[in-house]
């Protein structure tokens, strides 16, 4: 029976269950033999199927294609997650790793700026010459303003003798100060630029230096007697309204380039001021300080605040960096910021991603969103750089000489980036280094051609602050829709100040009914009158500086 039963399973694999029945009975088997004979030909055919079912499915997955499954895997194909080496920060809320993300970086619409870069619309279609690209910032309402409360302010003090400043003495005034910066005479006492022997002419011209200097005393941006209700809730209410305006006009003129820069400026003063600031880093240490954003290429101020120190309730301002750059950049999309580690934060970055603004800036080290792997410095070489990332941020630590690193973040960048100098920089410090220096050369170059006066009123110092920043802002815009004007001078912002401090003036010597004492300030006067009602302004202006002779020895 042993020999039938194996015949049986030899012949078994090519019969069905029923033919298996009949021949089981044929041998004369048992019926639980039977059974047990059927099930293990089933169980053999199922197997056989599963078989070629794994091999079907295999031949289909290697000739179709999904792409939404292969882009969603590609990070998982290049790093696996399990092998990607990540470290968490101080505060342990972010998780860093040593291997860039291939979403790292812009998105799409943080490359596309909504704003053409350069002079609005607005500007372009005002700017017809030099006075009047100024009185785009410098407008009628701020104007009447300090008319109004000027007069009051001397009605007050004179009572009638006080004789009423209209625009034209306004204009003057402030072309005055003008002039006085174009000559460097910033640190010059006014009697002396009023001096008849080492003074310029167009100076007693102008006026006289006893109404120079009172409309100096007289100067007033707001009543003074209704100030200390309002100084309670600012403590900018001595010129509050006229900077506000200034202010607004300044983004409305001017569309900065990809590029933006955040910084503090130091308006120097060291008189009584609520919120007068130390800095000893800064050349004048003492001042005023205000939060700018400029152009990062021309230096454009294109907004700017002023810190008035700590709020009326005392307690200290939290995250005041961070609240700074998105006042101060807001309107802004598709552009860079770069700023220094007073600002820069990873939760800053963050928020500017989401008005899609991309943001390069270094770091403090005693921030707790920093890796302390980052900041270890034993054991590596200068010049080397070490990098971590999330995905949508890039820290880099970088060694300029032994035991000493510097870090900075980015959203802008995408890969580590190492450049081929001999330095070995990444990417991110030369971008940054490239950037950072906005705000800087904005106060240098106000300075070198500044009006400031000594004064020990504050408000004064942030006007004429105002003039300084007014005045470099217009030359841009002015040089930016005339790049022909004056192509061999290489001192063109003097040329155009010294014009516009001119221009100004030029209405105040044409009204003037008496003349000045001195001879060369009188002519100028006869040659500037002379030349409103000569149909030859040149021929007139150019004899008018001749000697001649009198009439009777003609």
């Amino acid at each position: 029976m042993g020999n039938a039963v194996r015949g049986y399973k030899g012949a078994a694999n090519d019969s069905t269950p029923s033919s298996l029945f009949a021949e089981a009975m044929s041998t004369h088997f048992s019926a639980q033999q039977v059974v047990d004979l059927i099930f293990s030909h089933v169980q053999e055919e199922q197997e056989n199927n599963d078989s070629e079912e794994e091999e079907v499915s295999e031949e289909e997955d290697g000739e179709e294609y999904n792409p939404e499954h292969d882009a969603s895997s590609s990070d998982e194909e290049e790093i696996p997650q399990a092998e990607r080496e990540t470290f968490l920060s101080k505060n342990s809320k972010i998780a860093w790793s040593l291997s860039p993300y291939d979403n790292q970086g812009r998105m799409a619409a943080q490359n596309v700026i909504r704003m053409t870069p350069g002079p609005t619309r607005h500007a372009v279609a005002h700017a017809q010459d030099i006075a009047s690209t100024f009185y785009m910032f410098i407008t009628p309402a701020i104007e009447k303003i300090i008319l109004e409360m000027t007069n009051l302010e001397g009605f007050r003090k004179y009572g009638d003798n006080w004789k009423r400043m209209d625009e034209t003495d306004l204009r003057a005034y402030i072309g005055l100060l003008i002039l006085a910066g174009v000559y460097r005479s910033r640190g010059e006492a006014t009697c002396s630029l009023w001096d008849a022997e080492s003074g310029r002419e167009i100076f007693r011209a102008t006026m006289p230096l006893k109404v120079f200097h009172t409309f100096s005393r007289m100067l007033r941006f707001d009543n003074r007697e209704s100030r200390p209700a309002r100084h309670v809730r600012a403590k900018l209410a001595a010129i509050r309204e006229v900077w506000e305006k200034w202010v607004e006009r300044l983004p409305y003129l001017y569309n900065p380039g990809s590029e933006v820069t955040v910084d503090e400026q130091l308006v120097p003063f060291r008189g009584r001021c609520p919120f007068r600031q130390y800095m000893p880093s800064k050349p004048a240490k003492y001042g005023i300080k205000i939060w700018v954003a400029c152009d990062a290429q021309s230096s454009y101020a294109w907004k700017m605040q002023v810190y008035t120190g700590k709020p009326t309730s005392g307690g200290p301002k939290k995250n005041q960096g961070m609240r700074v750059v998105l006042d101060v950049t807001d309107g802004l999309r598709g552009h860079n910021v770069t700023c220094d580690n007073f600002f820069t934060s990873y939760e800053l970055s963050q928020q500017l991603l989401k008005r899609k603004i991309t943001m390069v800036g270094t770091v403090s080290k005693n921030k707790p969103e920093l890796p302390p792997a980052l900041l270890a410095t034993r054991g590596r070489e200068a010049f080397s750089s070490k990098f971590a990332f999330t995905p949508t941020t890039i820290l880099v630590s970088y060694i300029p000489k032994r035991n000493k690193n510097v870090v900075l973040l980015s959203t802008l960048h995408k890969m580590a980036e190492i450049s081929d100098r001999e330095d070995r920089k990444p990417a991110i410090i030369l971008d940054y280094n490239h950037n950072k220096g906005g705000v800087d050369n904005l106060d240098k170059v106000i300075g070198t051609y500044s009006c400031r006066r000594m004064t020990a009123r504050w408000p004064l110092v942030i006007f004429h602050n105002i003039i300084d920043v007014s005045s470099y802002n217009a030359f841009m815009i002015w040089n930016k829709i005339n790049p022909t004007w004056m192509p061999d001078k290489w001192n063109k912002r003097r040329m155009f100040l010294e014009q516009l401090g001119k221009a100004l003036v030029t209405p105040h010597i044409q009204r003037r009914e008496r003349l000045p004492r001195t001879a060369a300030s009188a002519v100028l006067v006869k040659a500037v009158q002379g030349a409103e009602s000569c149909p030859d302004p040149p021929e007139a202006a150019a004899w008018a500086g001749k000697r001649r002779r009198c009439q009777f020895c003609t």
